[in-house]
């Protein structure tokens, strides 16, 4: 069966995590992803990690986790052959992503404006720290500094507590996503004019795009948000809270949910008291209500309460670490955990497609690639085999 993104050639001048978790969701819908990669060192996350992290051949693990589907060929793009092979690619491809320095793919004279004069039909997405332009825009992007600057550090973690980043590299991440979303509607446009465009997003721009209740909150009092756990800003109760063997998610955000609440955990009290009446109380009491609930689940197991307040219609689940995720069997039933045969690093497994298609169906393709794997036959299709 076809893949969504059939007949669509990428060409990725992208390292580290945002812009090559961007072209890999790009190869997972089917597009021919081409890595260019300068020689011997190849992509940074091939040298990532200690030694737990090596895998046979000159890949590790976060390589493979963000390179399937994709063929790889070495361009060194300060030699003018080489950056003439990479042009010539530029005219065979539908979209271009970037995630150099701003100023960069200009003094190299891979910048839109050159290479959309040739390929006018050329979708060119640029991934930076800061944006193409503004104060910052000539800083290094990374995604603690991202976080940092965006404000999600400082509502991240317990209250009062020092600065905390998210567990998970969310600027790097988000800005893959809003990249792959705005090439897509790119290639959309250019089916009703026939031309490409060229587009930017930015780790600043993409972690601070997620602060929604967070701007909400400041906008609408005036006050700047702060760390609060895992409670919520807006509902109560919705948090973590403790049980006699570990900690369980509540999330009773409507009447019914509450009432349900109080009744299984055994604190008709609690349905009574003036202090809860309704979700703006319970917010504005949060503390004392965390530890009365608190204190109805300590005699039992979060499996048992899990299993209890699911039954009464209560919104809850276990709070697991990855191994035990990963090893959830709905993990395993949404297919979640995906093995890839890599020639030389034998099965590795990598993270599924969370996006199911009905007739066009994601799939893995293709191994993360070795060095250069596909050197020889990508120049071949550029017309360049002699160079």
């Amino acid at each position: 069966m076809p893949s969504p993104l059939d007949g669509v050639r990428v060409l990725d001048l992208t390292q580290v995590m945002a812009g090559p978790f961007c072209t890999m969701q790009l190869g997972d819908l089917g597009a021919d992803v081409i890595k260019v990669e300068p020689p011997r060192t190849g992509d940074l996350s091939r040298s990532m990690g200690g030694t737990a992290m090596q895998t046979a051949g000159d890949g590790n693990a976060p390589f493979l986790a963000l390179n399937r589907n994709k063929r790889s060929i070495v361009l060194d793009l300060k030699s003018e052959d080489d950056r003439a092979t990479c042009i010539a690619l530029v005219r065979t491809v539908d979209v271009l992503v970037e995630n150099f320095r701003p100023g960069v793919t200009r003094r190299l004279g891979l910048d839109y404006e050159s290479m959309s004069a040739m390929n006018p039909r050329l979708v060119y997405a640029s991934i930076s720290g800061f944006g193409q332009t503004g104060p910052y825009a000539d800083r290094p992007g990374f995604d603690l500094i991202a976080q940092g600057m965006t404000g999600i550090m400082s509502v991240t973690g317990e209250p009062g507590g020092t600065p905390m980043k998210c567990g998970i590299p969310i600027a790097d991440l988000s800005a893959g996503l809003f990249a792959v979303n705005g090439i897509l509607a790119a290639l959309l446009a250019r089916a009703h004019s026939g031309r490409g465009q060229y587009l930017e997003t930015s780790l600043y721009e993409s972690a601070l795009a997620l602060s929604v209740w967070e701007t909400t909150e400041y906008w609408a009092t005036g006050r700047a948000p702060a760390a609060m756990g895992s409670a919520h800003r807006l509902n109560a109760p919705y948090q973590a809270f403790r049980t006699s063997d570990g900690y369980i998610n509540i999330a009773a955000l409507t009447p019914a949910h509450w009432a349900s609440l109080c009744t299984t955990l055994g604190t008709p009290g609690m349905l009574a008291d003036a202090r809860y009446r309704d979700n703006a109380m319970r917010l504005a009491n949060r503390e004392v209500l965390a530890r009365e609930i608190e204190a109805a689940l300590a005699p039992h197991t979060t499996a048992a309460w899990v299993e209890r307040l699911l039954a009464a219609g209560v919104p809850a689940g276990p709070i697991v670490d990855l191994e035990e995720a990963l090893t959830d069997p709905h993990a395993h039933a949404r297919q979640m955990i995906e093995p890839v045969e890599h020639p030389v690093a034998g099965r590795v497994r990598t993270l599924g497609f969370p996006v199911k298609f009905g007739a066009t169906p994601m799939r893995v393709r293709r191994p993360p690639p070795q060095l250069g794997e596909h050197s020889v036959e990508i120049r071949r299709e550029a017309g360049r085999e002699d160079a």
